[in-house]
């Protein structure tokens, strides 16, 4: 069996502003199951970022271990790209980010990644807030060793066994709202009409943006009693707010009543759509998410979409005063000022 795609390609198919087709930002071919939500994942990814027009070379990619970690091989070919060890994927990306912050970084995890050897490290990354986009690809199992629960599986939900889960789950969402990450969003894999234009708007969002996407394990929980299953998302999933990206055009000012629709003008100078569809619901509400969280859990409820956005973010950049020029691109005479510098840079700390 080959796992090299064709080169050829339809001489009419559709190119995107920069002359780029759809293939142009794809990977190797999976080797994951067939059916495995984390190829969904991809295939948005894949699509949200030819949509922006974004340069392949301009993106890094950076994983840690597991099922969703060996995701980047199956996208964006053409960009940087770092594998790294198991949950320790933030550090990584917050090295890259500080050396060369003109890079699009998208970090891609898994709920045992993240939630379980790398749950510090995915703390401080958003206390830091690096501008990236961190993808949590969440099938509530370890799918690389057997199926067992990991973190973010819900109490009392079966395994393919029968056997129960004894545990409280890690709600990722909740955390990233209470460390204070400005954009938060769930999404599911089976769902490629919302989870798009979550991509789209993580991608442009100038902060640290957090999207948990619920992407169920077609080997190990994608049966009768599993709450991470197609079946049970798409029977439980509550769309809170839809959310809908285009590009920039002309300023549109509307007023937000429930049921209908606002705008977030990001710092790029993007559009953000938002459709309210909880008259209860505000995406500007951060401990208002937190309980509405917390009362679809109760219920047994998913709640997908836009969940929280702050438009008036400072990302790493801004708090620690680095210099607009990536750091990446200094030459060695103003990365090392000299002895005299560095006493004066001592001497301030005495």
């Amino acid at each position: 069996m080959s796992y090299i795609k064709p080169k050829v390609t339809h001489p009419a198919i559709a190119k995107n502003e920069l002359g780029f087709t759809r293939r142009d930002y794809e990977g190797s071919i999976s080797t994951l199951c067939a059916g495995c939500g984390h190829d969904s994942i991809s295939a948005a990814l894949i699509q949200a970022c030819y949509e922006l027009d974004l340069p392949p070379h301009r993106i890094a990619k950076i994983s840690g271990i597991g099922c969703s970690s060996k995701t980047p091989t199956y996208f964006l070919g053409a960009s940087h790209g770092f594998n790294s060890v198991h949950g320790r994927m933030p550090s990584v990306v917050t090295g890259a980010n500080i050396a060369n912050k003109d890079l699009v970084y998208i970090g891609v995890s898994g709920d045992g990644d993240t939630a379980s050897i790398g749950f510090g490290q995915f703390s401080h990354i958003v206390r830091r807030r690096l501008n990236m986009l961190y993808m949590v690809e969440n099938n509530g199992v370890y799918g690389l060793t057997k199926g067992q629960f990991s973190a973010t599986a819900d109490f009392g939900s079966a395994s393919k066994g029968g056997v129960p889960n004894p545990f409280d789950q890690i709600d990722l969402i909740q955390m990233a709202l209470q460390l204070g990450a400005t954009y938060v969003a769930r999404g599911f894999s089976g769902d490629k009409k919302q989870l798009v234009p979550l991509i789209k708007g993580a991608l442009s969002h100038p902060g640290f943006a957090m999207i948990d996407c619920i992407s169920p394990c077609v080997t190990f929980n994608n049966h009768e009693g599993s709450t991470r299953s197609y079946e049970y998302v798409r029977e439980h999933d509550v769309p809170v707010v839809t959310a809908d990206y285009v590009p920039y055009a002309k300023t549109i000012r509307v007023d937000y009543e429930p049921g209908t629709g606002t705008q977030v003008k990001m710092h790029d100078g993007s559009v953000l759509n938002l459709h309210k569809l909880d008259e209860d619901y505000d995406p500007y509400d951060r401990k208002k998410a937190i309980n509405y969280l917390l009362d679809c859990q109760e219920q047994g409820k998913i709640a997908t979409g836009m969940l929280y956005v702050n438009p008036d973010v400072t990302d790493f950049h801004d708090i620690m005063k680095t210099v607009d020029e990536p750091l990446s691109s200094l030459n060695y005479d103003r990365l090392n000022p000299g002895v005299e510098a560095l006493e004066s840079i001592n001497a301030s700390f005495r």
